[in-house]
């Protein structure tokens, strides 16, 4: 099993999205990339602890590759949003690809590059691309947050 982690505005829908994907075994809804040991969502929205809300994703490379992911990644939601996705707004809510490998990483700007040349979105993508650091576990109430609602999606 590896892991990979995505930010791409708030978390329940990123969540959602990826534990539907065969292969994913796992998916955990939390913080990454701050200043402060593990904030509580009180915290993050404050935008003055530096986390971003991303999805921890599990997932079995023999059954589906970090490209694959990154593909699903870069179309759930708009990577061009400079801390924003939606109506919500704040450097929480930032696109950010968290690497655990060199070989994320390359794949990571590599996927930039082709969709920047592909001319896919008509403004520049704006997704960080940093290595990963602490995963802070959200409160168990974020936790499958739309599944536990019986809501199908959160996006626009």
């Amino acid at each position: 099993m590896e892991k990979a982690t995505f930010g791409g505005g708030c978390f329940w829908g990123v969540d959602l999205t990826f534990s539907q994907l065969p292969g994913v075994t796992e998916t955990a809804s939390g913080y990454e990339g701050g200043k402060v040991d593990n904030p509580s969502y009180q915290d993050v929205c404050t935008d003055q602890t530096g986390h971003a809300e991303v999805v921890e994703v599990t997932f079995d490379p023999a059954k589906i590759t970090y490209q694959q992911l990154l593909d699903q990644f870069f179309s759930l939601h708009d990577p061009t949003q400079l801390n924003r996705q939606g109506p919500d707004w704040g450097a929480q809510y930032r696109s950010v690809v968290f690497y655990h490998s060199p070989e994320q990483k390359a794949a990571a700007e590599a996927t930039i590059a082709r969709l920047t040349a592909e001319r896919r979105f008509a403004k520049p993508i704006v997704t960080q691309v940093v290595p990963a650091s602490t995963f802070w576990r959200a409160e168990e109430y974020h936790q499958k947050y739309l599944e536990k609602r019986g809501v199908a999606s959160c996006h626009i």
